[in-house]
Order: structure tokens, then C-alpha cells, then sequence
């Protein structure tokens, strides 16, 4: 599905269309298509920010919390002047100021058991900002259950992990993190912490898998799970096999409507 290009666009996205695998016709896909964003923190800010500047024509954005000062150390999307205000009000103006061709579909809600399979359903993927497990492993249920790829990425101190998840023929969350860990094993982002910059660095991954989706270009990171490690600024590929005993993605599930899991924060390590 492509959208026709009116000459303002043509001449801002002049840089992409000389690209011989983007073109027009990749880049009418890209004002065409629909892109969920979970959570507009650390890893939704720069996301957001290269999605719209690519000319993503709708962005929709789940996030419920307002502005404060410990989100300013990593959530690029944000300034001091919008402390206490709702994320969604201040990341819909800097988007829209970024690039007014760009459709910000603001959802002022958690993500939750009622919600999900609507919301992920009017989108054609989903981007993954969460920072926490039962959030987690619902947009991948969700994703799952409608057919749409779930671009996932994590962070914790100074470590980073992206993955696609739900793409056809390719392995869900669940295949490689059956269940969360058991509360208190992991430490939550306030009590581990963060280096700042690494959000952004996972985030750009995650918009660069959602672009390659979109275009349909390149080899995207299904069946395969990057691993960065920042203080040896490495990158490392772990494959990931479909699960045939998965609970949800399997032949013959076993959870087949949402469910709640358990709530600790980031990093889980691979089995």
C-alpha cells in the first residue's frame, strides 16, 4: 500500500528517494504506513523522533505519564520546559514541529488487557518502548494474535538487547522468555539505572527495524536477538528458534487470550 507524495514531501524527503531501494515508491509506503509506539521514555524517544522524520505517515503513541526531571537524562524527546506537563501533549508538539506531513494519533491510556488487541490491531506494527515485563508480554501476545511484528528492544545500565518478535514464520517473545523471572531477581531501572545515551542507541535500532519492515528491505532481526554491550562497544547475534511447544505462537496454543504477567523491569538474560 503506497500514498501519493505532494511536491513539499517529494523535496523533503529528497535524501530517501535517491536511495535505489527506497525510491518514491518506498517512500509512498512509508507516509502509508501505521506504526504503534508503546511508551515514549528512553527508548520511544528516538524512535519517534527518526520514525517521523522518516515520513512514517501515522504514528500512534501509548503513554500515560507526565514529564520529570529524572526522564531528562535519557528521553530525548523532552526539555525543562515541559516538565509536568503530559508526555503525550509535549512529544505530540515536538513531532508534529519535526515534521507537520506526520499524523500523531495520541492514545492517553495504559496499555493494558482491555485495550490491547484494539489498539495493536489499527496499526501495522508495533514498536516497543516498555519498560516493564507484564507490558511487555502483552504487546507480544497481542502482536501475535493479530499478526503484527512486535520490534522490541531493552536497556539496562550498560547493556541493550533488540529483537523482532510475532514476524511471520519467525519466533515470539515467549519462545525466548517463556515466563518473567520471579519478582525481585531483577533489579527495576530506578534501582539498577541506566547510562543515558544507551536508549538511544537501542531506539535507533528499533526504527531502523521498523523502517526495514516498512520498505521491505535488508535482513531484519527476525529469529535473532542483538546483544550491545556499551563499555566494550560490541555487538554480539544470538539466533533464536520458534518455540514448537511455544504457549502462544505454537501450532496449538495454550494461551489464546490475554493475559497479566508478573511486573519486574528490563534485562532478562537469554536461555
Amino acid at each position: 500500500m503506497t500514498a501519493p507524495l505532494t511536491p513539499a514531501e517529494l523535496r523533503r524527503y529528497g535524501r530517501h528517494v535517491v536511495i535505489p531501494e527506497i525510491g518514491r515508491e518506498g517512500q509512498e509506503r512509508l507516509k502509508a504506513a501505521r506504526v504503534l509506539v508503546v511508551g515514549a521514555g528512553g527508548l520511544g524517544s528516538p524512535a519517534l523522533l527518526y520514525l517521523a522524520a522518516a515520513g512514517v505517515g501515522t504514528l500512534g503513541l501509548v503513554e500515560f505519564d507526565a514529564v520529570e526531571i529524572t526522564n531528562l537524562q535519557r528521553q530525548i524527546l523532552f526539555g525543562e520546559s515541559d516538565l509536568g506537563r503530559s508526555k503525550l501533549e509535549a512529544a505530540g508538539e515536538r513531532l508534529a514541529d519535526l515534521n507537520p506531513h506526520v499524523r500523531i494519533v495520541p492514545h492517553a491510556r495504559r496499555f493494558d488487557l482491555d485495550n490491547a488487541l484494539e489498539l495493536v490491531g489499527a496499526y501495522d506494527l508495533v514498536l516497543d518502548g516498555s519498560d516493564n515485563f507484564p507490558t511487555r508480554y502483552l504487546v507480544n501476545d497481542a502482536c501475535v494474535m493479530t499478526g503484527r511484528p512486535d520490534v522490541w528492544g531493552a536497556v539496562f545500565r550498560f547493556e541493550g538487547q533488540a529483537s523482532i518478535f510475532g514476524a511471520p514464520g519467525g519466533p515470539c517473545y515467549r519462545c525466548l522468555f517463556p515466563e518473567p523471572p520471579p519478582p525481585g531477581l531483577v533489579p527495576s531501572c530506578a534501582e539498577g539505572g541506566v547510562l543515558g545515551v544507551l536508549p538511544g542507541i537501542i531506539g535507533s535500532i528499533q526504527g531502523l527495524e521498523a523502517l526495514k519492515l516498512i520498505l521491505g528491505v535488508g535482513d531484519p532481526l527476525v529469529g535473532r536477538l542483538l546483544l550491545f554491550d556499551a563499555l566494550k562497544l560490541k555487538f554480539r547475534e544470538l539466533a533464536i528458534s520458534k518455540d514448537p511447544d511455544c504457549p502462544v505462537c505454537s501450532d496449538h496454543p495454550t494461551i489464546t487470550t490475554l493475559v497479566e504477567e508478573g511486573a519486574v523491569c528490563e534485562l532478562q538474560p537469554p536461555r
